[in-house]
């Protein structure tokens, strides 16, 4: 987002009003009425075949986002060896293939306490370099630096260029998803109805402050041409550190972001597919080989699968000439996947809401009808924008952009569910095993 410099401020809200708080609120009059999970809620309200779709959704996003995650966590570590790597398809693709692989061995072995990462690493890797990129760089303005982006009220609204100009919004929407998750909280409230909107607010507001802020920071440091879709972080620490001569601290910053993405990757690693695996088993939709489970009870076959995905995807930053490009294109696809389970997720609360008026929800979400209707609207408009190649794409093929994109988003977020589905048997239900 500093590539939009103080307009980073409007697209950071614009979707937190129209996704995240849609999604918080509807997610948890659902979690609070309906256990069970995405599943169930579409299930009930629509159909199992689109449950399925929708759980597939949560699961089958991760495909794509682990490349562009670890193709960040490629650039940042570049930074600790040398910035030039930052751009080197070769040493991008070799280290995602080798952080996957490593975090497969890590899962499968059921290793307890990994969820600790994720809690250590946002404090170790998010928030302490957040606070210090925005305290540095305010050091940097008071010592009369010029921003190297506008930052006077005119530049308020991003600049309009057509859609193109307006794309990377798109990633907000991945940001600000997972609610649903979170959801499940809501029941252990004691007074739900005013408790859980306030947590909302405050949340968002938390949030806001964490993402806007170092993107801020960064356009100060930083011009929006020259900086990169991956490495765009580092390259912010690299010029502060160098302008307070402290740039000895920019390889302890790079491991720190390092450290704190390949603990959220473990966290995201079992969680998705164990959901899926669940209900593969319970209605039969995955193939036997794929719901085997290891000696220690962790659904190997999926990961490996999935894995051999990964390694193919990593492969294309070797392919596609600008790592940049190949980020935001892995990017967006994670997003669009993942929107196609909320737009089930928003049809299937009005239908509950309709067809179960008086079941017993510990949270009723004010106006729904509403809600669901901004929040399908937005994330059908996120979906469809994704379509369209960034004005930072560069001077690479509209075409080549939109055939990747779309045969992604839409042949791993439909085509391929639909096959299992198709091709089921009633052999692949065993509710009943544990592991083999």
């Amino acid at each position: 987002m500093a590539v939009y410099g103080l307009a980073a401020v409007f697209l950071y809200v614009v979707p937190a009003i129209v996704f995240l708080l849609p999604t918080s609120l509807v997610s948890a009059e659902l979690a609070s009425g309906w256990p069970g999970g995405v599943y169930n809620w579409v299930a009930l309200g629509i159909s199992k075949p689109l449950g399925f779709l929708a759980v597939w959704c949560q699961f089958a996003m991760t495909i794509f986002y682990y490349p562009s995650l670890l193709g960040y966590v490629a650039s940042t570590l570049a930074y600790v060896f040398d910035p030039d790597l930052a751009n080197n398809g070769w040493w991008t693709a070799a280290v995602i293939v080798v952080a996957y692989w490593s975090g497969v061995w890590i899962s499968s072995r059921g290793t307890k306490g990994v969820a600790g990462l994720a809690g250590g690493g946002l404090v170790i890797g998010t928030l302490l370099p957040g606070a210090l990129l925005v305290i540095l760089g305010i050091v940097f303005l008071g010592q009369g630096h010029p921003s190297a982006a506008p930052m006077s009220a005119s530049h308020l609204l991003p600049a309009w260029a057509g859609l193109a100009s307006l794309v990377l919004i798109v990633n907000n929407f991945l940001s600000y998803s997972g609610m649903e998750m979170n959801a499940v909280h809501v029941s252990s409230l004691r007074k739900p109805g005013k408790e859980f909107p306030r947590a909302m607010f405050l949340a968002m507001g938390l949030v806001l402050l964490i993402f806007i802020l170092p993107a801020l920071a960064i356009s100060w440091v930083i011009p929006a041409d020259q900086l990169s879709l991956t490495a765009g972080v580092m390259q912010a620490f690299d010029a502060v550190f160098a302008g307070f001569g402290i740039q000895w601290l920019t390889p302890l910053i790079g491991i720190m972001l390092v450290l704190a993405s390949l603990g959220g990757m473990l966290t995201w690693l079992a969680g998705p597919s164990k959901g899926l695996l669940l209900i593969a088993r319970q209605e039969g939709y995955l193939p036997p080989f794929l719901q085997r489970l290891n000696g220690r009870g962790v659904q190997q076959n999926i990961l490996v699968a999935q894995g051999a995905v990964t390694t193919l995807i990593a492969l294309l930053y070797a392919f596609i000439p600008d790592v940049s490009s190949a980020y935001w294109i892995f990017s967006v696809i994670t997003t669009q996947v993942y929107l196609i389970m909320y737009l089930l997720m928003f049809v299937a609360a009005v239908r509950l809401r309709r067809k179960y008026p008086d079941h017993p929800r510990g949270f009723r979400a004010p106006l729904l009808l509403g809600l669901c209707g901004i929040g399908f609207c937005a994330s059908l408009a996120a979906l469809l924008v994704g379509f369209v190649p960034p004005s930072q794409f560069g001077s690479g093929s509209p075409w080549v952009y939109l055939g990747i994109v779309a045969g992604g988003a839409l042949g791993l977020g439909l085509l391929v569910p639909f096959l299992f589905y198709r091709l089921r048997k009633p052999s692949w239900r065993q509710p009943e095993v544990s592991s083999s």
